[in-house]
């Protein structure tokens, strides 16, 4: 994925019972990052820092979507235990995963295996991939989403 090409479209479940595509938020600037599993350290901690942060970036015209490989039911879970009033989308199919090339060969304590890297994509208004960050440091990561907004 390069900047200024055109984000791959999507059509996803969410926890709620929803179903968000890509194509309902022609015209606004969309933060879309993925992240491996829900309810663990880190991921808990990216969530709740994005709430944190999302009245600022939604003042900046932003919307914020998080997409994990977990069911729609885990995420509803998730964002009730965590209080996360954004959508959480579910990839079971791994096809956006692919789609973004988040979903990657990782390693760890010398074994191989296939996981979600956490990337967050910053969409524009006109639906092309104005930034991304790679590799996420989730510390002070929503700080650098707005920054760029």
């Amino acid at each position: 994925m390069k900047l200024g090409e055109k984000a791959p479209a999507f059509s996803l479940p969410t926890g709620d019972g929803r179903t968000i595509s890509l194509k309902d938020f022609k015209g606004k600037k969309v933060v879309l990052y993925f992240y491996p599993k829900d309810s663990t350290s880190g991921c808990t901690k990216e969530a709740c820092s994005f709430q944190e942060n999302l009245s600022a970036l939604k003042k900046k015209g932003a919307v914020l979507l998080g997409v994990s490989a977990d069911s729609a039911s885990s995420h509803a879970k998730f964002a009730a235990k965590y209080d996360l009033s954004f959508p959480l989308l579910s990839d079971e199919k791994k096809e956006v995963l692919k789609a973004y090339h988040v979903w990657k060969e990782k390693g760890m304590y010398g074994r191989k295996y296939m996981g979600i890297e956490r990337t967050t994509f910053v969409i524009d208004e006109s639906g092309e991939i104005a930034h991304i960050f790679q590799k996420v440091k989730v510390d002070g990561h929503s700080e650098e989403v707005l920054d760029v907004l």
